[in-house]
C-alpha cells in the first residue's frame, strides 16, 4: 500500500464498538471484495470493501473476518482468514499478509489461512444461534454484479439454514458516520494532500489548456503524496459542461473568459476527501461571475454553521433552500412570483441548484450514516451548494468538509485550501 501504517489500535476499538451491538450467541462475517476482470486476464485495481477495511485494516483480497464475543474460548472470538501466500505469489504478485504481519495491522491474534475457513466456522456456528450477514443498505446503493459478499450471504444462509438472521449494516452505518480522531486524521491527510494539488494547478491554468491536462495535474501530485489517486471520479468541467452536475469527460479545451468547476479530491489510505473549487480560466472573474460566486460562498458559509448535534439532515436542506431562495432572488435568477407559486415537493429554488448540499463523508465519499437521526459530534459533512445558469453557460459549485464539533461551529478540514475570490486570482496571476 502507498500510504503508512495505520494504527492497529484503531481497528482495535472498532470491532469492541460492533461487537458491543451483537446479539447473545451471535457471529459476524465480513468479505473482501472481488478482483473485477476487465477482459481477457485484465482486472481492475483493487479497492477493499470498507467494512472489513474498518473492523480489520485488512487491505487485500480474499481476506474473511469473523467476530464471535460469546465464543466459549478467547481465540475463537476474532479471526481472520487469509489467502495463503507462497514463493510463487511473492514472485508473480509481490507481498500478501504473513499471520505475524496480520497480527501488526490488525491486533487480531488468531490467524488462519482460507483453506481451513469452513472446518473452523463450522464449530463456531454450534456455539451460535444468529449470523450476522452483511448487506449494503446504503441510501444511494445501486449495484448490479453479485459481490463476493452476496455469494458468500447466499451460501452461508443455505449451509446454516436453522440460525437466525441479523444485518450488520443498521450497526456499521451508526457507528462508521461518527469518527475516531485517528479517522479524522486520516480525512485530514487526504484533504492535505487535495490542497496540495489544489495549488498546483492554479497557476498552471490558462487558456486553451485542456482539462484532461488539469486532471493530469492532480494525478501527479496525489500520486506523489502517497494517495492512489482520486477518491471518486474527477470533475473538470469547462464553461457550460458544470452545469451537467456529474460532467466527467474531462475532454474539452477551456476558453478564455469561462469557469472551471473542479470536483477532485483525493484518498489516503481508503479514506475519502471532497474538494469542490470554481476557477477562472482567464485568472480573474468577471462581475456576474463573482456575483453569483459569492451569492454560494454565502449560502455555504451559512449552511456549514447549521451543522451541529441534533440538527436533522432533512430539515436542515429546508433551511439551506431557503437561504438559497434569498440568494437567487437577490441574483435576479428568480422572483417572488416564482417563490410564491412554487410547487412546495420542488421549490423555485431547484431549477437553479437541484441537488442535496450535504452527505457524510469518511470510507466512502458518500459515507454510511442513518440520516433520519440527528446528527452526531464527530460526522464528518461535505457542504456543496451550488448555482448552476445553463443560458449564461457557466456553473458555481463550492465545496469543504467539515467536522461536527460537540459545541459551536464545525471544523473545517479544508480551512487551507483557497476559496476566497481574490487568494484565487492573486495565486492564479503570479
Amino acid at each position: 500500500m502507498k500510504y503508512l501504517p495505520i494504527d492497529r489500535n484503531l481497528f482495535i476499538k472498532n470491532r469492541k464498538k460492533f461487537t458491543a451491538e451483537m446479539k447473545p450467541k451471535s457471529v459476524a462475517i465480513f468479505n473482501s471484495n472481488d478482483i473485477y476482470p476487465v477482459s481477457a486476464d485484465s482486472t481492475l485495481p483493487f479497492a477493499q470493501h470498507r467494512d472489513i477495511f474498518y473492523l480489520s485494516g485488512v487491505d487485500q483480497e480474499e481476506s474473511i473476518l469473523l467476530l464471535c464475543p460469546d465464543a466459549p474460548y478467547e481465540h475463537q472470538r476474532e479471526m481472520l482468514f487469509l489467502r495463503e501466500t507462497n514463493e510463487h505469489i511473492a514472485i508473480w504478485e509481490g507481498e500478501k499478509l504473513t499471520k505475524e504481519r496480520a497480527l501488526e495491522v490488525s491486533g487480531i491474534k488468531t490467524v488462519h489461512w482460507l483453506k481451513d475457513f469452513e472446518k473452523v466456522l463450522y464449530e463456531i456456528m454450534t456455539y451460535t444461534e444468529t449470523m450476522y450477514i452483511n448487506t449494503n443498505e446504503h441510501y444511494r446503493a445501486s449495484v448490479e454484479t453479485e459481490t463476493r459478499e452476496d455469494r458468500f450471504v447466499k451460501w452461508w444462509k443455505a449451509k446454516y439454514p436453522a440460525h437466525n438472521v441479523a444485518k450488520s449494516n443498521p450497526i456499521l452505518q451508526r457507528l462508521r458516520s461518527v469518527k475516531e480522531s485517528e479517522e479524522i486524521a486520516l480525512i485530514q491527510h487526504a484533504c492535505d494532500i487535495t490542497e496540495k494539488g489544489f495549488r498546483r494547478l492554479l497557476p498552471f491554468v490558462k487558456p486553451g489548456v485542456a482539462e484532461y491536462e488539469i486532471e493530469a495535474e492532480l494525478i501527479h501530485e496525489f500520486v506523489r503524496n502517497r494517495s492512489k489517486g482520486f477518491a471518486y471520479t474527477p470533475i473538470i468541467a469547462s464553461g457550460n459542461n458544470a452545469n451537467v452536475l456529474h460532467y466527467i469527460e474531462n475532454n474539452q479545451v477551456c476558453n478564455a473568459g469561462d469557469l472551471i468547476l473542479l470536483d477532485v479530491a483525493a484518498e489516503y489510505a481508503n479514506y475519502s476527501s471532497d474538494l469542490t473549487r470554481t476557477i477562472p480560466v482567464s485568472g480573474r472573474y468577471t462581475d456576474r461571475q463573482k456575483a453569483v460566486y459569492n451569492a454560494v460562498l454565502r449560502v455555504k458559509n451559512e449552511a456549514t454553521k447549521m451543522l451541529r448535534p441534533g440538527t436533522l439532515w432533512k430539515q436542515y436542506h429546508v433551511e439551506v433552500g431557503k437561504i438559497m431562495t434569498s440568494e437567487l432572488l437577490g441574483l435576479g435568477l428568480i422572483d417572488k412570483a416564482d417563490v410564491q407559486n412554487e410547487n412546495p415537493d420542488w421549490p423555485a429554488y431547484k431549477k437553479y441548484f437541484m441537488h442535496g448540499t450535504s452527505h457524510h463523508l469518511g470510507l466512502d465519499t458518500h459515507d454510511y450514516g442513518l440520516l433520519h437521526e440527528p446528527m452526531k459530534a464527530n460526522m464528518v459533512f461535505t457542504v456543496e451548494p451550488g448555482i448552476y445558469i445553463p443560458e449564461e453557460k457557466f456553473g458555481i459549485r463550492l465545496e469543504d468538509n467539515v467536522v461536527v464539533q460537540e459545541s459551536g461551529d464545525p471544523f473545517n478540514l479544508m480551512r487551507n485550501i483557497p476559496i476566497e475570490i481574490e487568494e484565487i486570482e492573486s495565486l492564479m496571476n503570479v
